[in-house]
């Protein structure tokens, strides 16, 4: 993927890992600052993916427009299927 943008890398790809392989990834993930986020709601080169679980998904009053839930948990199971062109943005806070 051109980018992989997350605001807890450690926790998603980080599991079965263990503590050091999740620091190590979460020390090199980029990091996107919300008001960077907003100013490219809407851009085609960006897919937003909401990877909060499902109770605090249904619950929040929170959505970012234009994101797609994935359950984290089966991150394998679905990753591939986004462009790898394209900036990637997780989010799950």
């Amino acid at each position: 993927m051109k980018a992989i943008f997350m605001l807890w890398m450690a926790f998603l790809l980080g599991l079965g890992g263990g503590v050091a392989a999740s620091d190590a990834l979460a020390a090199e993930a980029p990091r996107m600052e919300k008001d960077e986020l907003k100013a490219n709601l809407g851009n085609s080169e960006m897919v937003i993916i909401d990877v909060r679980s499902y109770t605090d998904w249904l619950l929040s009053g929170d959505k970012i427009k234009g994101a797609v839930r994935e359950n984290y948990r089966d991150f394998e199971g679905w990753y591939a299927k986004y462009p790898k062109d394209k900036t990637i943005v997780l989010y799950c806070a």
